[in-house]
């Protein structure tokens, strides 16, 4: 497929490129299998367009939640064909602004140069981040004979940063004070990779514990020491054969690995843990940067609000606001209608993701309904 374009920012030899570069180093790692071959058609509350093709890539961390939105559509939708390629959020975004795609899956929001880029295939208009699910990053460890652990920000901040190295200092001590915290190395574990994931770790930690965390918010992991492993999937299996580790990942990793998971000391009365119920709580917190048609999402990682969980990370869905391929537009705006509608929202935490706070989904939706 290609897009009308206009004179070029970014020619699509060096768009090319640029794609291939970030296919090398994006997030690329598969995700723990859903079954839905029970869940029960969503034909009744999908409204259909008659037919259609609608390329997508981009995010890993949606995959899960876009293999289900794509069958449940499709056995509504007979004559539209939804194909999500799984890339990485970097990958995405570049093929987006070439014009092989209709739509791109990010971690992250455009950056104000891909937004100027944008235009060359938005004809008349610009891209837009669309914010369509959410889900907590768990911290996982492995200690033996301790089931429930407390941490906070700047205790993280230093776990991952090798200025705590014992499990029994007192920072962790005065945390669990009834935990039988063994005197063994804590061996922190991060990505070797560069990730959606670790960005919005690392930005958490810059956000609510500047102090004790002096890093750049990057895809690639800034603390010093510790263990390293490719992809969620390599970090779960340092956590799972490592007593004494602590890694990150989405929650749906923690859950197919039947990993102990961190609770958050916020402020808030109790600790908070990641589910996600709390994850859309936290998303709520956040509040709506973006200007014109565009929904960038700003969160408060120093949120104190009661069950909001503070480590979430959102996947956006990069689409032009005008200067949609024609053929595909119908197509385009049914499938995204119904994703972010509440039929598809929904399912969502059967899948361990966090559905978008109401507030966001509804203005998510009037936008999807001006798309030209």
């Amino acid at each position: 497929m290609q897009r009308r374009r206009t004179k070029g920012r970014i020619p699509l030899a060096a768009a090319a490129a640029l794609t291939s570069m970030l296919l090398a180093s994006c997030d690329t790692d598969g995700s723990p299998a859903i079954d839905t071959s029970s869940s029960d058609p969503a034909a009744a509350r999908i409204e259909c367009a008659s037919q259609g093709q609608v390329p997508g890539s981009g995010s890993t961390a949606q995959q899960n939640a876009m293999t289900y939105w794509i069958e449940q559509y499709q056995r509504a939708c007979t004559g539209v064909q939804i194909k999500y390629n799984p890339l990485g959020s970097g990958a995405g975004v570049a093929q987006f602004l070439r014009g092989a795609t209709s739509f791109g899956g990010s971690d992250g929001a455009l950056k104000p140069e891909e937004v100027q880029w944008s235009k060359d295939v938005c004809a008349g208009g610009r891209a837009i981040d669309l914010p369509m699910v959410g889900g907590p990053i768990a911290i996982g460890y492995n200690l033996q004979d301790v089931d429930d652990l407390v941490l906070d920000a700047p205790t993280l901040a230093k776990i991952f940063d090798a200025r705590i190295t014992s499990w029994d200092h007192p920072d962790i001590r005065r945390l669990n004070p009834d935990a039988k915290l063994p005197s063994i190395p804590v061996h922190p574990v991060h990505r070797s990779d560069d990730s959606g994931t670790t960005q919005n770790l690392n930005a958490y930690l810059a956000g609510a514990a500047s102090d004790s965390w002096p890093h750049p918010v990057k895809k690639s992991w800034q603390g010093k020491g510790g263990e390293s492993a490719s992809g969620s999937s390599g970090v779960v299996s340092q956590v799972q054969s490592l007593d004494g580790s602590i890694g990150y990942f989405e929650l749906s990793f923690a859950a197919a690995g039947k990993i102990s998971t961190v609770r958050i000391d916020t402020g808030a009365s109790r600790p908070v843990a990641p589910t996600p119920k709390t994850a859309s709580a936290g998303m709520a917190e956040a509040k709506i940067a973006g200007t014109g048609k565009d929904l960038t999402l700003k969160f408060d990682y120093g949120t104190s609000a009661e069950g909001a969980y503070p480590i979430v990370q959102v996947t956006y869905e990069i689409v032009c606001d005008t200067g949609n391929q024609p053929e595909t537009l119908p197509a385009l705006k049914s499938f995204l209608a119904y994703t972010a509608g509440e039929e598809g929202q929904k399912a969502l935490p059967e899948i361990h993701y966090a559905p978008l706070p109401d507030s966001v989904a509804g203005q998510v939706r009037e936008v999807i309904q001006t798309l030209s």
